[in-house]
């Protein structure tokens, strides 16, 4: 499929970005999981792209998965590489459509944002151009951010739940040292170029949240469209169609408005959990975050 990626801040890592870049085009599943476990993750991809069949009918052969990843020390023994390729075999031969799983689950499940537990979450949008419908999604393994700058719906949430905080006051300033990778796609049909920049406005969902891309975070994104599937074949002349460029505002609002959405779900389907040296971190507090909410007028519900 057509695919493009961007980096807002490159302190981390995204495996596959080259040809991505050169070629255009994604060519296999994207892969999540935390910092020092990239490289089983992307042998065992290969692997298991290699079990599923021969060369195509040319005699070719070459993979380049892309593999991403955020740091998740804090919680997870990340030094254990507990991550096998048993467990990617296992997530590839169940990946399934449908509703995702969110909160503290697979690369996930040791994941912090603004000092609250958070993981994995997603978040759409349906928007109507030229009289079609198209959709974007959106999923991120979040893992950024400090607790002064969150904000939600536009309100200033970490400045008022400063309890709990992972940072004790008087500590040095730890900065935002995390990372997020975002994940857009659609099924709007657009070319390379275009999904960059479809790529891009998702930095714009994440600062609405309170993230500055500081210097020690890797803020990665990867996006892709399932239109056009057959316009990368291997005959001589190929097509595809895609929108002008002028139709395209809708799409990037929609990919703010969900990279926005996605990552409170994320933090919002998490749980309380405490990891390794007894490293505990909290899930943000449900109803103290409504109360602030409605003070600021971001709740209509009573």
């Amino acid at each position: 499929m057509f695919g493009a990626w961007f980096a807002l801040n490159g302190n981390g890592e995204m495996t596959g970005t080259t040809w991505l870049e050169e070629g255009g085009r994604l060519e296999g599943p994207v892969m999540l999981t935390n910092t020092h476990s990239v490289g089983v993750v992307h042998d065992a991809v290969i692997a298991w792209r290699v079990r599923l069949g021969p060369a195509d009918p040319s005699g070719y052969w070459w993979s380049s998965p892309v593999v991403a990843e955020t740091w998740d020390g804090y919680l997870n023994d990340i030094n254990g590489f507990h991550v096998r390729p048993q467990d990617v075999d296992a997530a590839l031969d169940s990946a399934r459509g449908g509703a995702v799983a969110e909160g503290n689950v697979g690369a996930g499940t040791g994941t912090i944002c603004h000092e609250f537990k958070c993981g994995i979450g997603t978040a759409s949008r349906r928007v109507v151009i030229a009289k079609k419908a198209y959709i974007v999604g959106v999923l991120v393994q979040a893992n950024y951010g400090v607790r002064d700058t969150l904000r939600i719906a536009g309100a200033p949430v970490g400045q008022q739940l400063r309890e709990h905080r992972m940072y004790l006051e008087g500590a040095p300033d730890q900065g935002d040292t995390g990372s997020i990778i975002i994940v857009v796609a659609t099924d709007a049909p657009l070319l390379p170029n275009q999904i960059k920049r479809v790529a891009r406005r998702a930095a714009m969902g994440l600062a609405r949240n309170g993230s500055y891309a500081g210097n020690g975070s890797g803020d990665i994104f990867v996006a892709f469209s399932t239109a056009n599937a057959d316009a990368m074949s291997n005959d001589a002349i190929n097509s595809a169609a895609f929108l002008g460029n002028e139709l395209l505002d809708p799409l990037f609002l929609a990919t703010v408005q969900a990279t926005e959405e996605a990552i409170i779900n994320s933090m919002i389907a998490a749980r309380d959990m405490r990891g390794q040296d007894g490293h505990f971190v909290m899930a943000i507090p449900h109803d103290q975050l409504r109360t602030i909410l409605k003070q600021y007028h971001r709740l209509n519900t009573p």
